[in-house]
């Protein structure tokens, strides 16, 4: 298999298969040829995302011939058809419709915890790491707040690449953490918010034979955008809004390309609306979409239950901000208290159980439905970005009704009450 080559210092892809795909400045517009190792502009330095130069020759009939999940999409995927990838399975994940009292839409939760980790992350990472395979990479790294270490940590152990995870101390739900060193991860802890252990990778982790794989890497975004890809596949169709939490703001992003993608090649005659929803200690999008400015209201010191968010300066704001521009949608904040309600309904009344970063898309939604944006018969998709045990301390505090018994007959007691009897 060709490898990339040294030519007078420069790393030269030729002959990897990449000819089909180029790069784009999210900012001044710049293109660039395809290089898995290109992060930023070198005209601008704004963050950059993948292209294809020309349509594939595709159809839903030969998607759903394959086997569900990411792969299925394997021809928007900008990694060679003969490239064996790194797998465990992820995507095909279930879309739940939701009956809510009083919402006159009709609603539906993408479920992301049913990945091999517990989270969407497992999408991007599976083409991440494959790339840093291809391009023999020995260690990957990136910053989290905690699901992109598991995955990341996963992934490299499926591939035999070492992991390392920057993660800010004591801002990481406990599951989460358990799942990194499970898989082995090297975990480098540092003092303040995630936005510093960013900034640490970013400046860090640029250089062979380190891969980093967090969301400033276009590559990785490109598996969050098959989200978008299976919405339309089961649905049949695109809805109306796509209610989505944001932290770094590489989801909203990715899932936005993937439904333009579909529009351009001619598999979707519509586009949704596209909603992020940040948490109010952790708005720094969202405060800036209120004023009207398009200029992010950096947070230095973010608060919020919802870990997976607690973002303060979000690295692909730019994109973000696209992404809901684009679409006519917006961005609307929502309260801990708002977040863990929302997480509390979808557990008792839907089933599901979500990490509070998750229910954020709920909250957000209730909120919505209160401002009366929501009208009868639109469909809407709540993205759910995390499993429920990824946070087992958010859950601690929940009410919960829990009774004694001795014996047989003090439990037949108990489910008697429950049944409805005297």
């Amino acid at each position: 298999m060709a490898v990339y080559r040294e030519k007078s210092g420069v790393m030269s892809f030729d002959g990897l298969g990449f000819e089909a795909y180029s790069m784009k400045c999210v900012s001044c517009g710049s293109v660039y040829p395809f290089n898995p190792r290109l992060f930023s502009c070198p005209r601008c330095g704004s963050l950059l995302e993948v292209i294809r130069n020309q349509s594939p020759a595709v159809s839903w009939s030969a998607w759903r011939a394959r086997k569900p999940g990411v792969w299925r999409y394997r021809e928007a995927l900008p990694v060679p058809g003969r490239v064996r990838p790194v797998t465990l399975g992820e995507g095909a994940t279930p879309l739940v419709d939701v009956d809510l009292d009083g919402v006159r839409a009709r609603v539906w939760v993408k479920f992301e915890g049913a990945n091999p980790t517990g989270s969407f992350k497992d999408r991007g990472m599976t083409v991440g790491v494959t790339m840093a395979r291809l391009v023999k990479a020995r260690v990957v790294v990136a910053a989290s707040t905690g699901n992109t270490a598991s995955s990341l940590a996963a992934y490299a152990a499926r591939a035999g690449l070492r992991a390392v995870v920057v993660l800010p101390r004591g801002g990481v739900a406990l599951g989460k953490l358990l799942q990194a060193r499970l898989h082995g991860a090297t975990v480098v802890e540092v003092d303040g918010s995630f936005d510093r252990a960013m900034s640490m990778v970013l400046e860090a982790a640029r250089e062979d034979p380190v891969y980093p794989l967090n969301s400033f890497n276009p590559i990785r975004l490109e598996g969050q955008k098959t989200i978008a890809y299976e919405i339309v596949d089961e649905l049949g169709r695109a809805p109306d809004y796509v209610v989505v939490p944001v932290g770094n703001g590489g989801n909203i992003a990715a899932i936005w390309k993937g439904f333009k993608e579909l529009y351009e090649w001619g598999l979707l005659d519509r586009l949704p609306v596209m909603i992020g929803v940040q948490a109010e200690g952790a708005s720094p999008l969202a405060r800036a979409w209120e004023s009207g400015s398009r200029e992010p209201v950096w947070v230095d010191e973010p608060k919020t239950v919802a870990s997976a968010i607690r973002i303060g300066r979000p690295v692909n704001w730019v994109k973000a901000f696209r992404a809901v521009e684009e679409s006519g949608g917006l961005f609307v904040t929502v309260t801990d208290e708002e977040i863990l309600e929302a997480q509390r309904l979808l557990a008792r009344r839907v089933g599901l159980g979500v990490e509070p970063s998750s229910a954020a898309s709920l909250a957000g939604l209730l909120k919505l439905h209160s401002d009366g944006f929501l009208g009868e018969g639109e469909e809407v998709v709540l993205i759910a970005t995390g499993h429920a045990l990824k946070d087992p301390d958010s859950m601690a505090t929940v009410n919960a009704d829990v009774r004694r018994a001795e014996d047989a007959e003090s439990l037949k007691e108990v489910l008697y009450q429950l049944a409805g009897g005297e």
